[in-house]
């Protein structure tokens, strides 16, 4: 496992979780909600730069069969160009089939419900797809998803 604070980014047309894990990799832990549109990826940027992050995980919204439609292309964009703006960071895409799902689960389960559980999902989501990447990379040995390359 390589040391080094990961974000987890889910990416959505109104909001962008944002997850981060601890140094050593192990747990990831919600973070931030950014507005999408405008400054999205200037307020990433600096969340990466105050974290030190090694490497940030964009979720790749996939349908259950593996094929990817309007909103994996939106992911993809918005990969490259946040990996056009970070020198000192990876950019990853990763599968993220059902981290939304899984998160709302699991913040029903803890008894945060409508308004409260809105304003938080999408953090939950991140989280979710950060601990996936970081257990996949555990387990293989090797970093997870596929590596994006920022435009020019």
């Amino acid at each position: 496992m390589r040391p080094g604070v990961r974000l987890g980014v889910d990416v959505g047309t109104v909001r962008v979780g944002v997850a981060r894990c601890d140094p050593a990799g192990i747990l990831a832990s919600p973070l931030e909600t950014v507005k999408s549109g405008k400054g999205d990826v200037d307020r990433l940027v600096r969340l990466a730069a105050e974290h030190e992050a090694i490497e940030v995980v964009v979720g790749l919204p996939t349908s259950l069969s593996g094929r990817e439609g309007p909103a994996a292309e939106a992911a993809r964009r918005f990969a490259v160009r946040l990996a056009g703006r970070l020198p000192d960071a990876e950019v990853r895409l990763y599968d993220e089939r059902l981290t939304t799902v899984t998160a709302e689960a699991g913040l029903r389960a803890s008894g945060v419900h409508g308004q409260a559980r809105r304003r938080v999902v999408d953090q939950a989501a991140a989280a979710v797809l950060l601990q996936a990447a970081l257990d996949g990379e555990r387990l293989t040995g090797r970093p997870p998803g596929e590596i994006v390359r920022g435009s020019s």
